[in-house]
């Protein structure tokens, strides 16, 4: 990959990604997370950045009969290369890495187009320790980025101070005809 191509991939994967769009719980699967972000895949889009194309979600590798499945397959189109997204909804673990090796160099392979830069990897988690991350990407022949999700469930405390209290709404419902 050219080294001005390279330079942008890593300022196309941002450290921490912020899906306040999404109405899951604290506690949610990979397929949770993943059927919430293809529901609201225009707000997911905007929150990655707005350069991305959606390409599809489990998107099939076939490796001489074995099949594989990438989480969601995106298109970034500065770049001008194939983006894998793994999502994990617990901590970083060094296996991911290599997970996104394997399907970036299939991607490369088998996928990417003629004049396509090579295929770059986001592997988005609930959190992370960075030193765990730079250890497992040390070695990469890959571009993959490892990246933080949030959630947003509480109000910020200026708003939270601004509106009224669910138990004042209640009151004021009650003596409402319906």
């Amino acid at each position: 990959m050219p080294q001005e191509v390279l330079v942008q991939a890593k300022l196309a994967v941002q450290d921490e990604f912020t899906f306040d769009f999404l109405s899951l719980a604290e506690k949610h699967s990979e397929r949770q997370l993943e059927r919430a972000l293809l529901a609201k895949v225009e707000d997911f889009l905007r929150a990655m950045g707005g350069v991305f194309t959606f390409m599809g979600s489990q998107f099939p590798l076939d490796v001489d009969g074995d099949e594989f499945f990438i989480d969601l397959l995106l298109f970034h189109r500065a770049l001008r290369c194939l983006v894998a997204v793994e999502l994990k909804i617990g901590k970083f673990q060094p296996e991911f890495a290599g997970k996104m090796q394997f399907y970036l160099t299939v991607l490369d392979k088998q996928i990417k187009q003629e004049g396509e830069n090579p295929s770059i990897g986001i592997i988005l988690c609930k959190e992370k320790n960075r030193t765990v991350v730079e250890y497992a990407l040390q070695e990469a022949r890959k571009p993959i980025g490892v990246a933080t999700y949030a959630i947003t469930k509480t109000l910020p405390k200026d708003l939270k101070e601004q509106l009224p209290s669910p138990e004042s709404i209640s009151a004021l419902l009650e003596g409402i005809d319906l």
